[in-house]
């Protein structure tokens, strides 16, 4: 007899889908560095495109937020999927994260990504304050903000070395 799946089953698929960001997370070596390298990847299509730059970051902190939200539950689901707090296999942080890194940067050359890229995976790993501290939220959250914290310092720093080079 075939079994039929739940709605809370199909739910948990959804958001192991999503928190995985599409199976990307089961890469086998470093999952959270190849995440961030498809955050890189969707900034630097959003710096392909002929948009100015408000529009560019407007459209960049959109898809930031319409990561971030749908990424804490997925991310929660995710921990109960997996059975332990912020598996490994779960990503959709680092892409929040990584194209956090470039919300206010001008349209990015192939080093500023590269330099933001490193940035990120510094901070992410680091984790300096609050971000260790916000790991230890609930859920999504905690998954989800500690990286958002790791952008913005990715942040700061990539715009004082832009200042420090000009």
């Amino acid at each position: 007899m075939l079994k039929t799946s739940t709605t809370a089953e199909q739910r948990r698929t959804v958001a192991v889908w999503i928190a995985t960001v599409g199976g990307v997370g089961y890469f086998p070596i470093a999952p959270g560095t190849i995440g961030s390298a498809v955050g890189v990847g969707l900034v630097a299509a959003l710096n392909a495109a002929d948009l100015t730059p408000v529009w560019r970051n407007t459209l960049l902190c959109a898809v930031i937020v319409l990561v971030f939200f749908p990424g804490v539950w997925a991310a929660g689901q995710a921990e109960k999927f997996f059975g332990k707090i912020d598996p490994g296999h779960v990503v959709i942080d680092e892409l929040a994260g990584q194209m956090m890194t470039f919300l206010v940067t001008p349209v990015a050359s192939w080093k500023i990504l590269l330099a933001g890229f490193g940035l990120f995976r510094l901070f992410d790993v680091v984790k300096p304050f609050p971000a260790r501290r916000a790991e230890r939220l609930a859920g999504g959250w905690g998954i989800m903000i500690d990286d958002l914290i790791a952008g913005a310092y990715a942040l700061g720093a990539l715009a004082l070395l832009g200042h420090l080079m000009r």
